[in-house]
Protein backbone atom coordinates (compact mmCIF):
# COMPACT_ATOMS: atom_id res chain seq x y z
CA UNK A 1 0.00 0.00 0.00
CA UNK A 2 2.63 2.42 1.11
CA UNK A 3 4.58 1.65 -1.89
CA UNK A 4 1.79 2.14 -4.36
CA UNK A 5 0.66 5.56 -2.93
CA UNK A 6 4.70 6.90 -2.74
CA UNK A 7 4.72 7.61 -6.42
CA UNK A 8 1.46 9.50 -5.79
CA UNK A 9 2.47 11.50 -3.33
CA UNK A 10 5.90 12.76 -4.96
CA UNK A 11 4.57 13.34 -8.39
CA UNK A 12 1.64 15.28 -6.70
CA UNK A 13 4.37 17.95 -4.54
CA UNK A 14 6.74 17.62 -7.47
CA UNK A 15 3.91 19.62 -9.75
CA UNK A 16 3.01 21.91 -6.70
CA UNK A 17 6.65 23.41 -6.06
CA UNK A 18 6.72 23.74 -9.54
CA UNK A 19 3.16 25.96 -9.57
CA UNK A 20 4.88 27.87 -6.48
CA UNK A 21 8.24 27.93 -8.28
CA UNK A 22 6.80 29.50 -11.32
CA UNK A 23 4.61 31.40 -9.87
CA UNK A 24 7.87 33.07 -7.84
CA UNK A 25 10.06 33.58 -11.09
CA UNK A 26 6.87 35.05 -12.94
CA UNK A 27 6.14 37.81 -10.86
CA UNK A 28 10.01 38.59 -9.75
CA UNK A 29 11.11 41.24 -11.52
CA UNK A 30 14.45 39.72 -11.94
CA UNK A 31 13.27 37.82 -14.63
CA UNK A 32 11.28 40.51 -16.39
CA UNK A 33 14.41 42.10 -16.35
CA UNK A 34 16.20 39.01 -18.40
CA UNK A 35 12.92 38.81 -20.60
CA UNK A 36 12.79 42.32 -21.48
CA UNK A 37 16.76 42.74 -22.27
CA UNK A 38 16.08 39.47 -24.29
CA UNK A 39 13.62 40.51 -25.98
CA UNK A 40 15.05 44.42 -27.11
CA UNK A 41 17.43 44.23 -30.15
CA UNK A 42 21.42 45.28 -29.19
CA UNK A 43 22.33 48.76 -28.77
CA UNK A 44 24.01 50.17 -32.39
CA UNK A 45 27.51 50.07 -32.41
CA UNK A 46 28.75 53.90 -31.87
CA UNK A 47 29.02 55.14 -35.78
CA UNK A 48 33.19 56.20 -36.28
CA UNK A 49 33.37 59.77 -37.17
CA UNK A 50 34.87 60.84 -40.30
CA UNK A 51 38.54 61.55 -39.88
CA UNK A 52 37.90 64.08 -42.33
CA UNK A 53 36.21 65.90 -39.54
CA UNK A 54 39.65 66.86 -38.12
CA UNK A 55 41.66 69.29 -39.19
CA UNK A 56 45.48 67.68 -39.39
CA UNK A 57 47.58 70.02 -37.74
CA UNK A 58 50.87 68.22 -38.59
CA UNK A 59 53.29 65.70 -36.52
CA UNK A 60 54.78 66.74 -33.06
CA UNK A 61 57.92 65.25 -31.22
CA UNK A 62 57.69 64.57 -27.18
CA UNK A 63 61.35 64.66 -26.32
CA UNK A 64 62.03 63.94 -22.51
CA UNK A 65 61.98 61.61 -19.44
CA UNK A 66 59.34 59.95 -16.36
CA UNK A 67 58.13 63.64 -16.37
CA UNK A 68 56.34 63.17 -19.81
CA UNK A 69 55.78 59.65 -20.05
CA UNK A 70 53.77 59.48 -16.58
CA UNK A 71 55.79 57.35 -14.59
CA UNK A 72 53.90 55.92 -11.25
CA UNK A 73 50.23 56.64 -13.03
CA UNK A 74 48.10 55.52 -14.96
CA UNK A 75 49.08 57.08 -17.82
CA UNK A 76 52.22 55.36 -18.87
CA UNK A 77 50.43 53.14 -21.30
CA UNK A 78 47.43 55.02 -21.62
CA UNK A 79 46.23 54.74 -25.03
CA UNK A 80 49.63 54.07 -26.33
CA UNK A 81 48.27 52.60 -29.35
CA UNK A 82 47.49 56.49 -30.65
CA UNK A 83 51.05 57.82 -30.65
CA UNK A 84 54.21 56.61 -32.02
CA UNK A 85 56.69 55.58 -29.83
CA UNK A 86 60.00 55.82 -31.23
CA UNK A 87 61.83 54.04 -28.53
CA UNK A 88 59.08 50.87 -28.87
CA UNK A 89 58.82 50.92 -25.38
CA UNK A 90 55.02 50.95 -24.98
CA UNK A 91 54.52 54.21 -22.99
CA UNK A 92 51.16 56.48 -23.52
CA UNK A 93 51.66 59.17 -21.44
CA UNK A 94 51.20 63.25 -21.68
CA UNK A 95 51.84 62.92 -25.43
CA UNK A 96 48.81 60.28 -25.83
CA UNK A 97 46.81 62.55 -23.61
CA UNK A 98 47.52 65.57 -25.16
CA UNK A 99 46.90 63.97 -28.74
CA UNK A 100 42.82 63.11 -27.35
CA UNK A 101 42.31 66.58 -25.87
CA UNK A 102 43.14 68.09 -29.38
CA UNK A 103 40.85 65.36 -31.14
CA UNK A 104 38.16 66.47 -28.64
CA UNK A 105 38.76 70.13 -29.97
CA UNK A 106 38.62 68.70 -34.00
CA UNK A 107 42.61 68.79 -33.97
CA UNK A 108 44.38 65.83 -35.76
CA UNK A 109 47.93 66.01 -34.72
CA UNK A 110 50.32 62.84 -35.60
CA UNK A 111 51.84 62.58 -32.02
CA UNK A 112 54.92 61.07 -31.69
CA UNK A 113 57.76 61.22 -28.64
CA UNK A 114 60.87 60.08 -27.85
CA UNK A 115 61.01 59.53 -23.64
CA UNK A 116 63.56 58.00 -21.68
CA UNK A 117 63.73 57.71 -17.92
CA UNK A 118 66.00 60.01 -15.44
CA UNK A 119 67.65 61.76 -18.64
CA UNK A 120 68.24 65.26 -20.05
CA UNK A 121 68.48 66.96 -23.08
CA UNK A 122 71.94 66.20 -23.48
CA UNK A 123 71.28 62.42 -23.01
CA UNK A 124 68.88 62.88 -25.91
CA UNK A 125 71.51 64.86 -28.63
CA UNK A 126 74.09 62.78 -27.28
CA UNK A 127 72.57 59.30 -27.77
CA UNK A 128 69.17 59.58 -29.60
CA UNK A 129 69.87 61.90 -32.38
CA UNK A 130 69.54 59.56 -35.29
CA UNK A 131 65.64 59.23 -33.77
CA UNK A 132 64.75 62.83 -32.79
CA UNK A 133 66.66 64.50 -35.99
CA UNK A 134 64.16 64.47 -38.55
CA UNK A 135 61.71 66.92 -40.32
CA UNK A 136 59.49 68.25 -37.07
CA UNK A 137 56.38 70.40 -37.30
CA UNK A 138 56.42 70.97 -33.85
CA UNK A 139 58.63 69.64 -30.91
CA UNK A 140 57.92 69.67 -27.37
CA UNK A 141 60.95 68.96 -24.96
CA UNK A 142 61.63 69.01 -21.08
CA UNK A 143 64.63 67.88 -19.34
CA UNK A 144 66.26 66.95 -16.14
CA UNK A 145 63.79 67.72 -13.07
CA UNK A 146 66.63 68.88 -10.73
CA UNK A 147 68.07 70.53 -13.70
CA UNK A 148 71.01 68.63 -13.20
CA UNK A 149 71.72 65.50 -12.01
CA UNK A 150 74.94 65.81 -10.30
CA UNK A 151 74.53 69.47 -9.71
CA UNK A 152 70.81 70.17 -8.81
CA UNK A 153 70.24 73.79 -9.85
CA UNK A 154 73.02 74.02 -12.22
CA UNK A 155 71.36 74.67 -15.50
CA UNK A 156 74.65 75.24 -17.67
CA UNK A 157 73.98 71.84 -19.46
CA UNK A 158 70.58 72.00 -20.33
CA UNK A 159 71.19 75.35 -22.18
CA UNK A 160 73.97 74.32 -23.83
CA UNK A 161 72.09 70.88 -24.76
CA UNK A 162 68.87 72.68 -25.70
CA UNK A 163 70.55 74.97 -28.11
CA UNK A 164 72.29 71.59 -29.61
CA UNK A 165 68.93 70.09 -29.99
CA UNK A 166 67.38 73.36 -31.65
CA UNK A 167 70.20 73.60 -33.62
CA UNK A 168 69.75 70.24 -35.07
CA UNK A 169 66.18 70.09 -35.66
CA UNK A 170 66.60 73.24 -37.68
CA UNK A 171 68.71 71.97 -39.90
CA UNK A 172 65.70 69.04 -40.88
CA UNK A 173 63.10 71.68 -40.90
CA UNK A 174 64.14 75.55 -40.63
CA UNK A 175 60.34 76.22 -39.69
CA UNK A 176 60.55 73.87 -36.79
CA UNK A 177 58.48 75.15 -34.14
CA UNK A 178 60.09 74.29 -30.55
CA UNK A 179 58.37 74.54 -27.21
CA UNK A 180 60.00 73.87 -23.81
CA UNK A 181 58.07 72.42 -20.68
CA UNK A 182 59.63 74.00 -17.25
CA UNK A 183 58.37 71.15 -14.65
CA UNK A 184 56.78 71.60 -11.22
CA UNK A 185 58.74 71.50 -7.86
CA UNK A 186 59.87 68.53 -5.96
CA UNK A 187 58.50 67.83 -3.01
CA UNK A 188 61.06 65.39 -2.33
CA UNK A 189 63.82 67.89 -2.68
CA UNK A 190 61.83 70.75 -1.05
CA UNK A 191 60.21 69.42 2.63
CA UNK A 192 62.91 66.52 3.63
CA UNK A 193 66.29 68.32 4.86
CA UNK A 194 68.88 66.36 2.41
CA UNK A 195 66.50 68.64 -0.37
CA UNK A 196 68.48 70.79 -2.62
CA UNK A 197 65.46 73.22 -2.26
CA UNK A 198 64.77 72.52 1.53
CA UNK A 199 63.91 75.48 3.46
CA UNK A 200 62.45 77.34 0.33
CA UNK A 201 59.07 77.73 -0.15
CA UNK A 202 57.30 75.11 -2.33
CA UNK A 203 56.73 77.24 -5.40
CA UNK A 204 60.51 78.59 -5.49
CA UNK A 205 62.03 75.11 -7.08
CA UNK A 206 59.41 75.97 -10.07
CA UNK A 207 60.24 79.42 -10.25
CA UNK A 208 63.70 77.86 -10.80
CA UNK A 209 63.34 75.83 -13.43
CA UNK A 210 61.48 78.50 -15.28
CA UNK A 211 64.19 80.54 -15.47
CA UNK A 212 66.32 78.07 -16.92
CA UNK A 213 64.14 77.50 -19.25
CA UNK A 214 64.05 81.16 -19.75
CA UNK A 215 68.00 81.63 -20.46
CA UNK A 216 67.71 78.51 -22.90
CA UNK A 217 64.91 79.97 -25.22
CA UNK A 218 66.84 83.53 -25.19
CA UNK A 219 69.39 81.86 -27.19
CA UNK A 220 67.62 80.29 -29.71
CA UNK A 221 64.74 82.11 -31.84
CA UNK A 222 63.61 78.44 -33.43
CA UNK A 223 62.66 77.68 -29.28
CA UNK A 224 58.92 79.73 -29.47
CA UNK A 225 58.26 80.03 -26.15
CA UNK A 226 58.52 78.33 -22.15
CA UNK A 227 55.46 76.00 -20.99
CA UNK A 228 55.14 77.16 -17.56
CA UNK A 229 53.89 73.69 -15.93
CA UNK A 230 55.20 74.23 -12.68
CA UNK A 231 54.12 77.80 -12.37
CA UNK A 232 50.59 76.05 -13.44
CA UNK A 233 51.35 73.93 -10.32
CA UNK A 234 52.50 76.81 -7.96
CA UNK A 235 48.86 78.73 -8.87
CA UNK A 236 46.45 75.57 -8.08
CA UNK A 237 48.43 75.29 -4.90
CA UNK A 238 47.69 79.16 -4.53
CA UNK A 239 43.82 78.74 -5.14
CA UNK A 240 43.04 75.61 -3.28
CA UNK A 241 43.13 73.11 -6.11
CA UNK A 242 45.85 71.04 -4.61
CA UNK A 243 47.45 70.23 -1.59
CA UNK A 244 50.66 71.97 -0.87
CA UNK A 245 52.34 69.25 1.83
CA UNK A 246 51.67 65.36 0.77
CA UNK A 247 54.09 64.85 3.90
CA UNK A 248 51.45 66.43 6.49
CA UNK A 249 48.26 64.63 4.41
CA UNK A 250 46.05 65.97 1.95
CA UNK A 251 43.34 68.08 2.67
CA UNK A 252 39.68 67.47 2.36
CA UNK A 253 38.57 68.40 -1.33
CA UNK A 254 42.24 69.02 -2.88
CA UNK A 255 44.35 66.70 -5.07
CA UNK A 256 47.97 65.83 -5.14
CA UNK A 257 49.42 66.81 -7.81
CA UNK A 258 52.79 64.69 -6.86
CA UNK A 259 52.48 60.56 -6.80
CA UNK A 260 53.62 57.86 -4.26
CA UNK A 261 57.22 59.55 -4.53
CA UNK A 262 56.50 62.96 -3.61
CA UNK A 263 58.14 63.27 -6.99
CA UNK A 264 56.57 62.42 -10.47
CA UNK A 265 53.40 63.54 -10.89
CA UNK A 266 50.05 61.80 -10.20
CA UNK A 267 47.45 61.88 -12.52
CA UNK A 268 45.97 65.00 -11.23
CA UNK A 269 49.01 66.44 -11.97
CA UNK A 270 50.36 64.43 -15.74
CA UNK A 271 46.54 65.85 -16.26
CA UNK A 272 47.82 69.24 -15.67
CA UNK A 273 50.74 69.54 -17.76
CA UNK A 274 48.56 67.67 -20.61
CA UNK A 275 46.32 70.49 -20.67
CA UNK A 276 48.89 73.02 -20.55
CA UNK A 277 50.43 71.95 -23.61
CA UNK A 278 47.11 71.74 -25.19
CA UNK A 279 46.26 75.07 -24.90
CA UNK A 280 49.87 76.41 -25.52
CA UNK A 281 50.18 74.30 -29.00
CA UNK A 282 46.59 74.90 -29.50
CA UNK A 283 46.05 78.33 -28.98
CA UNK A 284 42.46 77.07 -27.61
CA UNK A 285 40.87 77.64 -23.84
CA UNK A 286 41.34 74.27 -22.16
CA UNK A 287 38.02 75.08 -19.95
CA UNK A 288 36.24 74.53 -23.54
CA UNK A 289 36.44 70.77 -22.72
CA UNK A 290 34.44 70.70 -19.96
CA UNK A 291 33.29 68.02 -17.36
CA UNK A 292 32.50 65.48 -19.68
CA UNK A 293 36.32 65.59 -21.32
CA UNK A 294 36.95 62.29 -22.21
CA UNK A 295 40.66 61.61 -21.22
CA UNK A 296 40.14 62.84 -17.29
CA UNK A 297 37.14 60.89 -17.19
CA UNK A 298 39.14 57.53 -18.76
CA UNK A 299 41.35 58.38 -16.10
CA UNK A 300 39.51 58.80 -13.24
CA UNK A 301 38.87 62.25 -12.32
CA UNK A 302 35.39 63.47 -11.24
CA UNK A 303 34.25 66.19 -13.79
CA UNK A 304 34.45 68.71 -11.07
CA UNK A 305 38.47 67.78 -10.69
CA UNK A 306 38.84 67.91 -14.16
CA UNK A 307 36.87 71.77 -14.61
CA UNK A 308 39.17 72.79 -11.57
CA UNK A 309 42.11 71.75 -13.57
CA UNK A 310 41.17 73.22 -16.60
CA UNK A 311 40.53 76.68 -15.38
CA UNK A 312 43.77 76.36 -13.44
CA UNK A 313 45.39 75.87 -16.99
CA UNK A 314 43.86 78.68 -18.44
CA UNK A 315 44.38 81.66 -16.11
CA UNK A 316 48.08 80.22 -15.92
CA UNK A 317 48.09 80.66 -19.56
CA UNK A 318 46.18 83.60 -19.97
CA UNK A 319 49.54 84.92 -17.62
CA UNK A 320 51.90 84.34 -20.16
CA UNK A 321 53.49 87.40 -21.81
CA UNK A 322 52.29 88.31 -24.84
CA UNK A 323 49.14 86.09 -24.87
CA UNK A 324 45.83 88.13 -25.28
CA UNK A 325 43.14 85.69 -25.62
CA UNK A 326 42.63 81.47 -25.71
CA UNK A 327 39.29 80.92 -28.09
CA UNK A 328 36.74 78.65 -26.72
CA UNK A 329 35.53 75.95 -28.82
CA UNK A 330 32.52 73.46 -28.68
CA UNK A 331 34.15 69.84 -28.32
CA UNK A 332 33.19 67.00 -30.34
CA UNK A 333 33.78 63.11 -29.21
CA UNK A 334 37.35 61.69 -29.54
CA UNK A 335 38.44 59.71 -32.49
CA UNK A 336 38.04 55.85 -32.88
Amino acid sequence: MIRTLYPFFLRTHLRQACRVLGGLLIGSPLLAQVHAQAAAPPPAAPAARPASVLQPRGNVLFIGNSYLFGSGSPLRYYRANTVTDLNGTGFGGVPAVFKLLANQAGLEFAVNHELVSGMGFDFHFEKKADLIGRSWDRVVMQSFSALNRAQPGDATVLIRAAHQIADLLQTKNPKVDIRMIATWSRADLVYPETGHWHGKPIEQMAKDVRAAYDRAAAGRPQIRGVIPVGEAWNRAFEVGVADANPYDGIDFGKVSLWGYDHHHGSTYGYYLEALMVFGDLTGLDPRSLGKGERAGFELGLSGAQAVALQRVAYDELMAMKGRTSLPSFTPIGPAR
